[in-house]
């Protein structure tokens, strides 16, 4: 549920890249944040372990035009990979009005990506939402591999009928900026009647 601020009239929108550790979660942040003008973004919070891999969260406001009269703002959060965290993932995501799940296309890595998926469906569940009715887009990140992850494979396992699929090199900025349109409008989509 987006945080409505009557005084201010401005709606906050809460988008949250959910998905394996070094998948490129982190990497689609940085490469978006990079990417807009300077007056159309916040401070880029970035919290890392040792191994470079991002402990908490990236946060950036992202305003996007007016739903009437309020100005958007989108609040963009990326959640630790490693099932360890699971606390801090769970922590993160609750509030979320939309989540890019971000694949990663090595095929050594599906079922890391499975089991990721069904932690974000568990979650999404003991929140109480549905996530079939969820603001959901895929991204299969990592596609300049040699021999990446054929395309469809994660929506077969999954049953992901419908739900939008991008394929990016995060790290090139290729299928990033498609992929947080189309989360952006699910999301507006679903708040407006």
């Amino acid at each position: 549920m987006p945080h409505i601020n009557y005084r201010d009239k401005e709606i906050a929108f809460k988008i949250v890249y959910y998905g394996p550790g070094l998948s490129g979660k982190t990497t689609n942040l940085k490469y978006i944040h990079t990417a807009l003008d300077k007056g159309r973004k916040g401070e880029m919070i970035v919290l890392d372990t040792e191994q470079e891999r991002t402990l908490f969260f990236d946060f950036f406001p992202l305003e996007l035009g007016q739903i009437e009269g309020y100005a958007v703002r989108f609040n963009m959060y990326t959640v630790p990979g490693q099932v360890y965290y699971e606390a801090s993932r769970r922590l993160i995501l609750e509030g979320a009005d939309g989540v890019v799940f971000v694949a990663d296309s090595h095929e050594g890595r599906l079922d890391e990506n499975l089991e990721s998926f069904g932690m974000l469906q568990s979650s999404l569940a003991d929140f109480g939402v549905d996530w079939k009715r969820f603001p959901l887009v895929l991204q299969y990140n990592k596609r300049d591999l040699p021999q990446p992850l054929p395309l469809g494979t994660m929506e077969i396992k999954l049953g992901l009928n419908g739900i939008p699929i991008f394929e990016a090199v995060a790290t090139e900025g290729r299928g990033v900026m498609d992929t947080i349109r189309m989360a952006s409008r699910q999301v507006i989509e679903k708040f407006q009647p």
